[in-house]
């Protein structure tokens, strides 16, 4: 990740923040409000008017902030080494065989437990 200096937002990058908010709330409400309309057409705007809402949030500080971000988060997933489908398979049956085994010793935990309350309270063994 690369360090940048934080930029602060000017009243301009406010202003058009809150219109892509203001964009994106319409287009919910269009939504809704469209109900009788067809479903495609009405997803197809929704989805228009948030594509629009995003290029103006984009056009902020904090926007390019968070589209350089997500850049620098896609590098970083490139790098990882990702374990292959037998490792996978056997790190699976390891956690199943653990989970398998701690559950059996909780019962045994909490059957021992029961009978010397049972025994304690006077309650039959």
């Amino acid at each position: 990740m690369s360090a940048q200096p934080e930029v602060e937002s000017s009243g301009m990058d406010i202003a058009k923040l809150v219109l892509a908010g203001l964009l994106a709330a319409a287009g919910i409400v269009g939504f809704y409000y469209f109900a009788d309309e067809s479903q495609l057409l009405r997803v197809l705007g929704l989805l228009t008017v948030l594509a629009v809402a995003a290029v103006v949030a984009l056009q902020t500080a904090p926007g390019r902030g968070l589209w350089h971000f997500g850049g620098d988060a896609r590098t970083e997933l490139r790098k990882v080494v990702w374990p292959s489908r037998q490792e996978t398979i056997q790190t699976t049956l390891v956690v199943l065989a653990l989970v398998l085994v701690m559950g059996l010793f909780m019962w045994l935990v909490d059957s021992v437990l029961f009978a010397i309350i049972r025994v304690l309270i006077g309650g039959e063994a």
